[in-house]
């Protein structure tokens, strides 16, 4: 599949996950694509304590890193209730580090204006990253167990 083929189909797999998942009122989905194929779905840790909160897609990476897959695309789609539009959620500052671990080409589903589904590689949103400063080889990052 070429990289529109797969952005079409996670949001078509987010938006058939959220419905089912949250009915009525709120919802949320992450998703993430791999090298190998899979995809894999998350929501939101509900916590009584919102300090000890995750932010959506989280589990979705972590599925990715227990099956040892690197991810190739992630994207987050919510809605306010169930008469709301989705709406495409740019990847926060702490799940834009988590993804940097695969590289800066992942390509992360984007807020737009018009609300159009756009993926950007992830270096687009942080031009000036911290870690310019370090050579790529000294840094934590995903290693193929193929290679």
């Amino acid at each position: 599949m070429n990289n529109a083929e797969i952005e079409t189909k996670m949001y078509e797999m987010a938006v058939a996950f959220l419905q089912k998942r949250f009915p009525t009122g709120w919802g949320g989905v992450g998703i993430v694509h791999t090298a190998q194929g899979s995809f894999f779905t998350s929501v939101a840790l509900e916590c009584a304590n919102a300090s000890a909160l995750l932010c959506i897609e989280t589990g979705a990476m972590c599925e990715a890193q227990k099956y040892n897959e690197r991810v190739t695309h992630c994207l987050c789609v919510v809605r306010e209730d169930e008469n709301a539009p989705f709406t495409v959620l740019s990847p926060c500052g702490i799940c834009q580090e988590r993804l940097r671990y695969w590289g800066e080409d992942v390509r992360v589903g984007v807020t737009t204006d018009d609300g159009s589904l756009r993926f950007v590689p992830l270096r687009t949103l942080q031009p000036y990253h911290w870690t310019r400063a370090y050579p790529p080889a000294e840094q934590e990052h995903y290693v193929d167990p193929c290679e």
